[in-house]
């Protein structure tokens, strides 16, 4: 039997730009997007990951390519927006997804760690919003969503500087929403809670941190990175026409619980 509805989540046709897409949460959102019919970009610095991540997605007869930059150079990303638009003259999606995660103590930064970090977690995401909208605008459509995290809404020590930077994409994403909405453009975001990732390898080899997320979360595990990439498709698809400026947490019931 036929299931109309589901086309409401179908991404046919569509052009999307995955940063970080190389590994963990930003392949399975781009595995999830060209699964559901969206020929994906996959962004990251090591154009060798990209070539394998992407050929791994034309295997299984999904659409990708790859662009490889540093989001954190100004120029690169500049340019790069600048190959799409010449490539497929259009972007329907962009996931900001690509991060930096250094957990220690503020009186351990340096200057220029600072700088590196506030460059990737939120200096990147406001050009590659900015870059994005100049080839939605003309069409009048298109979706921004961003991966932020619960550290944006919940804090720990030692993570100040992470955690600031991702309250602070939530902020531009709110003010995106309001900005762009008008224009066709929605702007959402996805906080992630407890996440199996290479950013995490250190706190998943650590007994008492794997008690201490049981404890925390309801569901009582950490999730798998294609257990994130579901919320992706769905603020990305027309079934969420009528969702900006929203924060979708999936993290297994941790910021509710206490």
């Amino acid at each position: 039997m036929a299931l109309p509805y589901l086309q409401n989540f179908s991404l046919e046709g569509r052009i999307a730009l995955i940063t970080g897409a190389a590994r963990d949460i930003g392949l399975a959102i781009a595995q999830a997007m060209a699964g559901s019919g969206a020929h994906v970009i996959l962004n990251g610095r090591d154009p060798a990951a990209l070539a394998d991540a992407a050929a791994r997605l034309r295997q299984d007869g999904l659409s990708a390519s790859t662009l490889a930059f540093d989001v954190g150079d100004a120029t690169a990303l500049k340019q790069a927006f600048a190959e799409i638009a010449a490539q497929y003259g259009r972007l329907d999606i962009l996931v900001s997804n690509a991060g930096l995660r250094n957990r220690k103590p503020l009186q351990d930064f340096g200057d220029d760690d600072l700088q590196r970090m506030f460059d990737i977690n939120l200096i990147a995401p406001y050009r590659l919003a900015r870059e994005a909208a100049r080839l939605m605008l003309p069409q009048r459509s298109g979706h921004l969503i961003f991966v932020t995290s619960i550290a944006g809404q919940v804090a720990r020590g030692g993570d100040a500087v992470y955690t600031g930077a991702k309250q602070g994409v939530t902020g531009m994403m709110r003010a995106l929403a309001a900005e762009y909405g008008p224009l066709g453009i929605t702007s959402n975001a996805i906080a992630p809670g407890g996440v199996a990732t290479t950013a995490n390898a250190a706190m998943l080899a650590d007994p008492q941190a794997l008690a201490h997320f049981a404890m925390r979360t309801p569901l009582g595990r950490w999730a798998q990175p294609q257990e994130i990439a579901g919320a992706a498709v769905f603020l990305a698809s027309p079934a969420a026409s009528y969702v900006n400026g929203h924060v979708l947490t999936v993290d297994g019931g941790m910021t509710i619980a206490m």
